[in-house]
């Protein structure tokens, strides 16, 4: 660990307590309980408190693990990573969740993926996609050796998922199955592997996944879980296929921006807001925070997820 000093790592290891207590040493074993029992876990990715609460909520109801995902656009915008544990910390007790939470960096830099180390989250992407291999290989190596000793969990990703999140943009593509195990041989806990999906609404002429690339990839890393970023659009069918084929974290964001967009638009077209006390941000928001549950359920349905916690 040549780049993390002994301070970084006892702060890291004090600030995570609670969350590591409920996502890596109760969530740790799900990816590999998902994956050996042809489910996933998804990973909803949060804007706000209304998300996570509504997120946190629904997995408690439905007696499902859940994944919170923050990119770090998200992540500034909600002031900063410490701050995101911090609310996600008190939810945690404040809703008695009891089911399994991991906090988790989206599409993180190498920089990203230290600062939220630091912060307090359990789980760790770290995005190096976009590297040459050799240089994914080199920067996940550190990040592994580090959350080996926190006890973090962390994806790693090869073959850049399509379009754009929070400004992370990605030309879509499949990835290669031998870098694929250069990099799940690092000891990394999950695998992104790009099969033809992309972040965002999903166009016409979309292709749709390579199954194809899936199963090589399969082949080549053997019981590692896998990860299938852009959950959002793919038609169930591919969902389930995916599932069968090891895929065992889903990623969710813009359907449930959809979703919130969808459920506000028509609260105030419907001048609701004009209504009495309509304009109190806790009447305004309730339709959208709704709006996100319902989504919500509908993914961990079609993932399997519940009554899997």
């Amino acid at each position: 660990m040549h780049f993390f000093a002994e301070s970084f790592i006892i702060e890291g290891a004090k600030i995570s307590q609670l969350c590591l207590r409920r996502a890596e040493n109760e969530f740790g074993g799900h990816k590999y309980k998902a994956r050996d029992g042809k489910y996933a876990v998804g990973q909803f990715n949060i804007n706000n408190l209304e998300w996570t609460k509504a997120i946190l909520l629904t997995a408690q109801e439905q007696n499902s693990p859940v994944i919170l995902g923050v990119s770090e656009g998200a992540g500034k915008y909600m002031c900063g990573y410490r701050t995101v544990v911090g609310m996600v910390n008190g939810m945690l007790k404040e809703l008695n969740i009891t089911v399994p939470v991991a906090l988790h960096l989206d599409h993180g830099s190498f920089e990203g993926a230290k600062a939220c180390i630091n912060a307090g989250f359990s789980s760790i992407m770290f995005d190096g996609s976009h590297y040459p291999i050799a240089e994914n290989i080199e920067k996940t190596t550190q990040l592994v050796h580090t959350c080996d000793v926190l006890g973090l969990s962390l994806e790693a990703e090869v073959g850049s998922i399509g379009g754009e999140e929070d400004g992370v943009i990605g030309a879509g593509e499949c990835a290669d199955p031998d870098e694929c195990k250069a990099i799940a041989d690092l000891g990394v806990t999950m695998l992104a592997a790009g099969i033809g999906n992309i972040h965002g609404k999903y166009p016409a002429n979309w292709a749709g996944l390579s199954f194809e690339t899936l199963a090589a990839v399969k082949e080549k890393v053997g019981d590692m879980p896998l990860v299938l970023h852009g959950g959002t659009g793919i038609p169930a069918d591919m969902i389930k296929k995916a599932i069968s084929l090891g895929v065992a974290k889903i990623n969710v964001n813009t359907e449930c921006q959809l979703a919130f967009q969808a459920a506000t638009r028509e609260y105030i077209e419907a001048g609701k807001d004009l209504q009495g006390k309509g304009f109190d941000p806790r009447k305004l928001l309730a339709p959208g925070f709704e709006a996100i549950k319902a989504t919500v359920k509908e993914k961990m349905e079609l993932f399997g997820s519940i009554g899997k916690a």
